[in-house]
């Protein structure tokens, strides 16, 4: 039976691939692995791992059964589970959301080999990071000769195939082993596009309205749904273009799009919102600012997207507008807000890098993350960043504004010099009135 392995078993999966994987023809099943919980195991189990997926459109909730896993792994209980599933000859596909801090990526882009948890690993037998997990899975698969394999990163990374194939082969480098064990597979770059939030008990007691029952896990996502792959598949996969996919020779241009225009408006959004007062998306883009801000920052990123006209960068604005809008999605900004060390230079930086750090919307989006991680600080609340001691290190009180500004960027990877000075002057002016 042919068989796809996913790393990172949560609602975005359970929305996305999984839903094209039920509704592509074929008995494909899918082992899912959730990285560091078993809860979502333990919920699945008594009903075969089956669920109920609320998919919200204007003209209402409908609710679909996704039935296509028949196992679940916990990496952190048995990693070495884990590691024979991916070397397994039915394993066709290994998919990932881990997030991009699941990556490990330094600045630049490459695997931070003195990281911690990528430490940790190479000095152990029983790897937790998706990294080590693929690199013992594949180092397995070559010595078992199961055959070739498609790794397929379904994150929010610019050339995220492209980093996640560098990334591994850093690790087997770094591990003693001999990289060309990647010549065996193919990381093919993807764009992934479907708003799902997080599963509350709003969520479980609307989808029982429609269903009847009541589901231990079940998943909200709105009607949109989006799948850009680059066509470079090592091994068998599922006919996902039959539901919606797009096989294409360069993700690029969609991706790029994806961060700039969803992503980027998304995480300013979250920033901005949240210091507004306002708890999800669908409140923040009714907020006349805020709209206007995310319209200005969408002419900033203009130049960024060649590939589109005007004209359709437009009409895609306003589709995001509308998509943003929906109230029953309950997009909550704090969980946008997440991570922003790692999703602004992905996001927001580039629009900045372009113009010269001339662009005031993208500065805007960057001013309110730093008001927000300095209020945070402040009151001590979590930064749920895993940047979290340089941020509270860096906004330390006997610091002089302008150098907790500095600091911040810092683990933005904007080092001093990068910018105009006067520009983090103005930032600092703009977040702490001096």
């Amino acid at each position: 039976m042919p068989r796809i392995l996913h790393l990172g078993f949560g609602n975005f999966h359970r929305a996305h691939q999984a839903w094209y994987t039920a509704h592509a023809p074929g008995d494909w099943k899918i082992t899912g692995v959730s990285m560091r919980t078993a809860a979502l195991r333990d919920a699945l189990s008594p009903a075969g791992f089956a669920y109920d997926l609320g998919i919200l459109s204007p003209e209402g909730l409908q609710v679909e059964r996704i039935a296509v896993h028949d196992r679940l792994l916990v990496a952190a209980e048995d990693p070495a589970a884990v590691i024979e599933a991916i070397a397994d000859p039915d394993v066709q596909v290994v998919t990932l959301t881990v997030t991009e801090k699941g990556y490990h990526l330094g600045p630049d882009g490459r695997l931070a080999l003195d990281d911690a948890a990528i430490q940790r690993d190479l000095g152990s037998e029983a790897p937790i990071t998706a990294i080590g997990l693929l690199a013992g899975g594949l180092r397995q698969r070559a010595s078992k000769r199961a055959g070739p394999l498609t790794v397929l990163s379904c994150d929010n990374l610019s050339g995220n195939g492209r980093k996640l194939m560098a990334a591994v082969g850093s690790y087997l480098a770094a591990a003693g082993q001999d990289p060309k064990i990647l010549s065996l597979s193919s990381f093919p770059d993807s764009m992934v596009d479907r708003i799902t939030p997080a599963t509350t008990e709003d969520t479980r007691t609307r989808i029982a309205a429609v269903t009847g029952r009541k589901d231990a896990a079940p998943v909200l996502t709105e009607a949109f749904t989006d799948w850009v792959i680059a066509d470079r598949f090592a091994a068998d996969r599922p006919a996902w273009d039959t539901c919606g996919a797009r096989f294409v020779s360069d993700v690029a241009p969609y991706e790029a799009r994806k961060l700039l225009m969803l992503n980027g408006a998304h995480s300013t959004l979250a920033y901005a919102g949240l210091l507004a007062g306002h708890t999800c998306v669908h409140e923040a883009i009714v907020d006349i600012g805020l709209a206007a801000l995310i319209r200005a920052f969408w002419r900033e990123a203009a130049p960024l997207l060649p590939q589109f006209d005007q004209g359709a960068l437009d009409q895609h604005g306003r589709d995001l507008v509308d998509r943003f809008s929906v109230p029953g999605v309950r997009h909550r900004l704090d969980q946008i807000a997440m991570d922003g060390s790692l999703k602004l230079p992905l996001r927001v930086l580039p629009v900045l890098r372009h113009h010269g750090f001339a662009a005031p919307a993208a500065t805007r989006a960057i001013a309110a993350w730093i008001a927000l991680v300095s209020k945070r600080v402040e009151t001590r609340v979590s930064l749920h960043d895993p940047a979290e001691d340089a941020l509270r290190d860096a906004f330390a009180p006997a610091r002089p504004p302008v150098e907790r500004v500095n600091r911040a960027l810092a683990c933005l990877g904007i080092a001093e010099g990068d910018a105009p000075l006067a520009w983090s002057e103005d930032l600092a002016a703009t977040v702490f009135g001096t």
